[in-house]
């Protein structure tokens, strides 16, 4: 992968160019933006270009102090792409473009197949290549299904850091940096960051860690404080606009609308064309749930709360957050300004007669419950009570007019 295929990203591109050009590479880098940034695909075309033995041009880095740059959107004064790539035709170039380098190493989260083993990503490393090369902009969501996983918790073992060290203990098989990029570093078991930490601290000679994290307040802070940060800001509505209309062919009115209701999020766009989100099962329980709760049909009520407990626990987390999503969306619909709103077609013609229930007066209660919700199951609560109960508030709450 070459930063030319990169979506935006343009002011990064150049810094990191130019750290590798200026000798100041450091050992330890964390990409930190929310899903759909580009900060994955960034990190392996940061690897691609380190690995290989003939990188070309030279760099005309924007100046960062002007315009956005790291600290905002995209600077006015970028140019198009980044004039430095790697070559794409060293043997370095050829591996790193299928995901088989030696020299580059990935660390993800996985799940447990069978009790007895110790599961690291290796396990996982045909469909993971696989999913990557697809879709560099894939999500968690698009990992889980990939990977197999329904109900079970994605996370990085402790086993992890023991099989990274003895890799990275090892001599380049080619003679130049050895890279490691850690996908959601957020999903480390506590004693598996303890170990990443000891390596961060003492790093194998010419070893390049790459963290790519979409929540780096829940990374170990001894770990973030050894890892220069790096800010992937979400990319403008017109540039996923325009990547829908010219790689996948949309129409622009449909790219148009896409892209309002991604929010910066490429992968949340992808997923609206190729119909691989749950956002369509989340709405039917969504409103569901409102209607029950305004009839006051608590037995249909404990139903739906057995539905949604059968679901597994990260979709559970995910449905949690796209009721979230339609409360916020739902309350900002009555001050009647589109460019406020961020719905589909169905979502909005919901709005209509639903908006008007969540006004100032219960959607701070409606949004501390659901983040109650949220929490208790995160930390593994019976999830027909944590649900049953939600929905029973929800019927004081939805009348609160």
């Amino acid at each position: 992968m070459n930063f030319s295929d990169i979506i935006g990203q343009d002011a990064l591109k150049h810094r990191l160019i130019d750290d590798v050009q200026q000798e100041r590479v450091p050992h330890a880098l964390m990409l930190c933006g929310k899903e759909g940034c580009g900060a994955l695909p960034l990190a392996v075309a940061f690897a691609q270009y380190l690995l290989c033995s003939s990188r070309t041009g030279q760099s005309a880095a924007p100046d960062m102090f002007g315009g956005g740059g790291l600290f905002g959107d995209e600077p006015a004064a970028a140019p198009a792409e980044a004039p430095d790539r790697a070559c794409g035709h060293c043997p370095s170039c050829l591996m790193a473009e299928k995901l088989q380098h030696p020299d580059l190493h990935f660390i993800y989260p996985v799940y447990k197949k069978q009790s007895g083993k110790a599961w690291v990503s290796d396990d996982f490393g045909q469909e993971w290549r696989e999913l990557l090369l697809q879709n560099p902009y894939m999500g968690y969501a698009e990992w889980m299904q990939a990977s197999g996983a329904t109900t079970q918790q994605l996370m990085i073992y402790v086993e992890e850091s023991d099989n990274i060290a003895q890799k990275l203990a090892l001599k380049s098989s080619q003679g130049g940096y050895k890279v490691c990029i850690v996908w959601l570093p957020e999903k480390m078991h506590e004693a598996c960051a303890n170990k990443m930490l000891k390596l961060l601290e003492e790093p194998p000679a010419q070893t390049v860690f790459l963290l790519v994290s979409e929540r780096p307040d829940l990374v170990l802070q001894t770990i973030r404080s050894r890892t220069q940060i790096i800010e992937v800001p979400a990319l403008p509505q017109d540039l996923i606009q325009q990547t829908l209309v010219e790689r996948y062919g949309i129409q622009p009115a449909e790219a148009k609308r896409i892209a309002h209701t991604a929010e910066g999020n490429m992968t949340a766009a992808l997923r609206a064309i190729t119909d691989q989100d749950d956002s369509a099962e989340y709405f039917e329980l969504f409103v569901s749930l409102m209607r029950l709760s305004y009839a006051r049909r608590v037995k249909e009520m404990k139903q739906w709360s057995e539905q949604v407990a059968a679901m597994g626990r990260e979709r559970q987390k995910a449905m949690l957050q796209y009721c979230q999503h339609m409360v916020r969306e739902n309350f900002m619909y009555n001050f009647h300004r589109d460019e406020l709103n961020y719905m589909s077609t169905a979502e909005s013609d919901f709005a209509v007669r639903f908006a008007p229930f969540i006004n100032e007066r219960n959607v701070i209660g409606i949004m501390t419950e659901l983040q109650l919700a949220q929490r208790d199951i995160e930390q593994n609560a019976n999830a027909k009570i944590v649900f049953f109960d939600f929905a029973l508030k929800m019927i004081v709450l939805i009348k609160n007019r």
